[in-house]
C-alpha cells in the first residue's frame, strides 16, 4: 500500500495514503484530543469538535478526524487557533457534565481528564455557567449502570451495540441540549433485549457506563 511522509509537531512520520490524520497521529504516538472518533467508521462523525489541528498552507484549523494525510503535509497540534477551538468545545462539553471525579469509577483513566491535561484547561468551566441535566441513573441492567449525566454522547457505545444488528438496543434521540442516549421504545437499558455483552462499557471514555 502506498505511504506518504508528513510531519506533525516537527516529527516526521509515515502513514498510509488516504489515512485520516487523527489515526495517523495516534498510531505514531501523537495524541490529539478526541471523543467521537471511531476507527471502524468509514466517515467520521466529527461531532465532538476536539481534534482541531493546523495544517501549513490552510488559513483555518481543520478537524484531524476528517482530513486525509498527504505527502509533505506539515501539521501542528499546538497552534493557538486550533487550541482555542478545542478548548472552547471542551468547556462547552464540561458545562453540562456532572463532575464528580472523586466518586467516579473512571477516575484516573477518564478521557476527559486526559483531554483537560493535554489542552491545559480545567475540568470545571470558567467562562460558562453549569447547565446540568439532572437525569435519572439507569440501574436496570444486572451488569452495568448508565449515568446520562456523565455521558458525552460520543456514540462509541451505540456503535458497539449496533454490531449486534437486530439485537442492538442503543441509539440517540432528540437534538441539541435534549439529545440523549436511548433504547428501543425507550425501555430501561437492562430490559430483556439487552444481550449483556458489556461491550458498551468497555468503550465508554468517561464514567457514564460502569460495571457493577
Amino acid at each position: 500500500m502506498k505511504t506518504v511522509t508528513l510531519t506533525i509537531d516537527g516529527k516526521v512520520i509515515k502513514a498510509r495514503a488516504g489515512e485520516k490524520l487523527l489515526w495517523a497521529a495516534l498510531e505514531n504516538g501523537i495524541y490529539i484530543p478526541n471523543l467521537c472518533a471511531i476507527r471502524e467508521r468509514e466517515e467520521p462523525d466529527a461531532s465532538c469538535r476536539l481534534c482541531w489541528v493546523e495544517v501549513e498552507g490552510q488559513s483555518d484549523p481543520v478537524p484531524a478526524c476528517a482530513i486525509g494525510v498527504q505527502e509533505g503535509m506539515a501539521v501542528s497540534t499546538k497552534g493557538e487557533k486550533a487550541l482555542a477551538l478545542a478548548r472552547a468545545a471542551f468547556e462547552l462539553l464540561m458545562a453540562s457534565h456532572a463532575l464528580d471525579c472523586a466518586h467516579c469509577q473512571a477516575n484516573g483513566r477518564c478521557e476527559l481528564q486526559k483531554i483537560a491535561k493535554v489542552l491545559k484547561c480545567s475540568l470545571k468551566p470558567k467562562r460558562l455557567r453549569l447547565l446540568l441535566r439532572d437525569l435519572p441513573v439507569d440501574d436496570s441492567s444486572p451488569l452495568f449502570s448508565y449515568d446520562p449525566n456523565k455521558c458525552v454522547l460520543c456514540g462509541r457505545c451505540v456503535w458497539e451495540c449496533r454490531k449486534h444488528r437486530e439485537k442492538a438496543i442503543m441509539g440517540f434521540a432528540h437534538r441539541g441540549f435534549e439529545r440523549r442516549l436511548t433504547t428501543f421504545a425507550d425501555e430501561p437499558i437492562g430490559a430483556d433485549r439487552c444481550l449483556d455483552c458489556s461491550e458498551c462499557v468497555k468503550v465508554c471514555p468517561t464514567g457514564a457506563l460502569t460495571l457493577k
